[in-house]
């Protein structure tokens, strides 16, 4: 299939600055969501805890719940509980006071706060893959970026569509920079375009969902939608409290019970996660049971049953949930990875890292097809199309490093440092991030690039040292142990910073020996190289 010249040269202006305009966004949605896949073991990494039997934590939880109940009245309309386990090291109860806040309460603090615990990192890093860590408009932008996407593969597939065959592994490395990083954008870009896809529509139906529902309401639904949206998204029935006292049933029984019930319906496994709880006390009150059946699709799956007896009220679990359960499930999992063990974890983390290359890589090949080969001096949309690609791209890279470190050194108790430690640690992200684009702005681009490449190699080689300096858990003792989820965060970080360190080199490599009139071209470094084989001569 040939296109026409005027038809190839259209798709090529779209899916250039479709790919520009949403490069910066998706490469941080990218980097961040490769981590987040493995938010379950960033739980346990994060919180430094005793590993509790399945006894002692449903004990630890019931008595939070009692404590709960018993100290705040406005939490027996309505309370929730994640159960201690592999991603919450320790029970936490959440409800709304009567000014409609959100209190949380562990067993170390019955009286509750307004942040949840022990949750700082993950939630940072989430944060950024979703909204960019921009407050209510940022899931909306990131929205309007994955359509963008999409638009950018679809454009990217028909453009080189014609040579698929003949360029499909052709990787050609040599003093043609340009067309290197072609071929590895290209290549990239094709092998995991089945996965670039799913990621575009899942992303953009998790973050645009409900403004689509917002806008098709009173067009559609007159109205009602919002209503009925609460109802429609739980599995536990709608109930008014009937205002006669009942004595509810134990966490333990009702946690054994979600399980039976999740088995007797197929499923080899059900792991209880979190619940809510309505009109505890009360002979109406109901429980929905929430948790993950591994292997398959949308895995998370709920159990509502009646709180004070365990009788079955309605369930929505995998393999016999309605459309809209199972959409949503669905697309969580695919986006992230829920459905598959740990090696589909991996695949998604190098796909992430992969894709955020992607983006970088596109943003270089603007920037080298623009460049003016007989003249030292760049124009200033190319240098600064490169000081921010290293800014913002290797920014974020060193902030997240940064992030880590930051959530271990608050919690050290040689520190003393006070206060609020999620605080400290978006402190940490944000200005850091905020230095790392000043300084590739005042650095000309292979310098500054140069620079924060060791920087990111640097810092995300110290989070397993602080990881270490502060628990106790070494990755070599980690290892022996058979803590796999904090040993997998710590290995994980010193084999990215071997990856910073590697391409740092290759960065002053390119300075030195490539092409002398390009923003990537160091003359200090050139002269010196030449001033020393003088010399040497």
């Amino acid at each position: 299939m040939k296109l026409k010249s005027s038809t190839l040269r259209t798709f090529t202006s779209v899916h250039t600055w479709v790919g520009l305009v949403a490069g910066f966004g998706l490469f941080v949605a990218f980097y961040a969501g490769a981590i987040t896949v493995f938010h379950h073991d960033l739980q346990a990494w994060q919180t430094p805890h005793t590993p509790l039997s399945a006894e002692q934590g449903l004990a630890n939880a019931q008595q939070l719940l009692d404590e709960t109940l018993a100290r705040h009245p406005k939490a027996r309309e309505h309370v929730g509980m994640v159960f201690p386990g592999g991603e919450y090291p320790q029970a936490a109860s959440y409800w709304q006071d009567e000014g409609g806040t959100w209190r949380y309460a562990t067993l170390d603090n019955l009286d509750g706060s307004d942040k949840m615990p022990g949750g700082a990192l993950s939630e940072l890093v989430n944060e950024l893959h979703y909204t960019l860590g921009i407050p209510v408009a940022g899931r909306y932008l990131m929205g309007i970026v994955s359509l963008l996407y999409g638009l950018a593969l679809i454009s990217g597939v028909i453009i080189h569509l014609p040579r698929l065959a003949d360029d499909l592994f052709a990787l050609r490395p040599g003093r043609n920079l340009k067309r290197f990083w072609q071929d590895a954008h290209n290549v990239i870009g094709v092998l995991s375009l089945p996965m670039h896809v799913m990621f575009a529509v899942t992303g953009a139906l998790l973050s645009l969902a409900m403004l689509v529902m917002v806008a098709l309401n009173p067009l559609v639904f007159r109205g009602e939608l919002m209503a009925a949206l609460g109802p429609a998204m739980d599995t536990a029935p709608v109930a008014t409290a009937a205002g006669r006292e009942q004595p509810m049933g134990s966490l333990a029984m009702l946690h054994a019970r979600s399980v039976e019930v999740a088995r007797a319906q197929g499923l080899a496994s059900f792991e209880p996660a979190y619940f809510k709880l309505a009109h505890a006390g009360d002979a109406s009150a109901t429980i929905e049971i929430s948790g993950e059946s591994p292997g398959s699709l949308g895995p998370v799956g709920s159990v509502a049953l009646n709180a004070n007896t365990g009788a079955v009220l309605a369930t929505q679990l995998p393999g016999s949930r309605d459309a809209n359960h199972a959409t949503l499930a669905s697309a969580y999992a695919l986006h992230f990875g829920e459905y598959g063990n740990t090696w589909v974890r991996v695949l998604y983390f190098v796909l992430g890292i992969g894709g955020a290359f992607l983006f970088y890589s596109g943003n270089l090949l603007w920037v080298e097809s623009r460049r003016k080969r007989r003249q030292a001096e760049q124009g200033r949309a190319q240098a600064g199309m490169a000081r921010a690609t290293v800014g913002v791209c290797i920014g974020v890279c060193v902030a997240i490093s940064v992030a880590f470190i930051a959530t271990q050194l608050a919690q050290w108790p040689a520190l003393r440092i006070a206060g609020d430690h999620e605080l400290t640690v978006r402190v940490a992200c944000f200005v850091t991030w905020a230095l790392c684009a000043l300084w590739a702005a005042l650095r000309p681009p292979v310098r500054g690039a140069r620079e924060l490449l060791w920087a990111a190699a640097i810092t995300t080689a110290l989070v397993p040292i602080a990881h270490g300096a502060v628990t106790g858990a070494w990755p070599w003792l980690t290892a022996l142990q058979g803590q796999w989820s904090l040993f997998s965060i710590d290995a994980g970080a010193l084999a990215m910073a071997f990856g910073f360190a590697w391409l740092a080199r290759a960065t002053a490599r390119r300075a030195r020996d490539g092409e002398p009139n390009s923003v990537w071209a160091d003359p200090r470094a050139r002269a010196a190289q030449v001033a020393s084989t003088l010399v040497t001569d």
